[in-house]
């Protein structure tokens, strides 16, 4: 039995990924601050267990760790999707309380996350596992006025990149996929209107949050002596490519 662990599982694109790993046989424990949220997706797909947690602390972390190894022996898959986005606004106005919460989950949180399950993974018989960062199309081009979330985004594929040549010793692979304009509480308010760079806002195409959760499913499912280092799976006709 396949064992995962999936951060911000309570919604989104967490919860599209928790649904297809246990469709395909993995067990697996969905983490978030809201329990109500994680215990609603826990019922509605067997094979997902709901354990609260704050990625933003280190007890916290550990303890989820620990916990799944306790209760399933292993860890075999990370998904590190928890995430948030700051208010859009000029950088001179961005407040610094807003910056440090956004470091804190976006950036702190994943780091956090990925150390318990390098641990675990390096320890454990059979040795290694995967670890997937849920990176964002922000992680190469930036949205207007979005220094906090294109910064953290951007250090996430240095944090994959670290991780996946420090896990090449303990057969622990790394890979990070980036997400466009999914219909969730974050992407999914592009059909309504976004920004643009030339100043107008205009609505952009999104697609179904069940592609996101596919996609992962396929990076978590190659044996460890293959891996998808970067994947990007968008929305097809969003603005991005090009000039948009």
């Amino acid at each position: 039995m396949r064992i995962a662990v999936i951060t911000g599982g309570g919604s989104g694109i967490g919860a599209a990924v928790a649904h297809e790993l246990a469709g395909a046989g993995w067990r697996v424990v969905i983490a978030g601050r809201r329990r109500e949220a994680l215990e609603a997706v826990a019922a509605q797909n067997p094979g997902v267990e709901a354990v609260p947690a704050d990625v933003t602390d280190e007890a916290s972390v550990r303890h989820l760790f620990d916990h799944t190894v306790e209760r399933h022996g292993r860890v075999d898959l990370l998904f590190n999707n928890a995430g948030m986005a700051a208010p859009a606004v000029p950088i001179d106005e961005h407040p610094l309380d807003a910056w440090q919460q956004v470091v804190a989950v976006n950036l702190t949180g994943v780091f956090l996350c990925t150390r318990e399950a390098f641990r675990v993974m390096r320890h454990q018989q059979p040795r290694g596992g995967r670890i997937i960062n849920n990176g964002s199309i922000a992680a190469h081009t930036p949205r207007p006025q979005s220094i906090a979330y294109t910064a953290t985004k951007h250090a996430v594929t240095g944090l994959t990149k670290q991780t996946a040549l420090d896990g090449r010793e303990w057969n622990i692979a790394c890979g990070q996929i980036d997400i466009g304009n999914a219909a969730t509480a974050i992407g999914g308010g592009a059909a309504g209107g976004a920004l643009q760079p030339y100043g107008e806002v205009r609505p952009e195409a999104v697609m179904d949050v069940t592609e996101a959760g596919r996609a992962v499913r396929y990076m978590a499912g190659l044996p460890l002596d293959a891996n998808v280092l970067t994947m990007t799976v968008m929305a097809t006709t969003m603005p991005f490519v090009g000039r948009g």
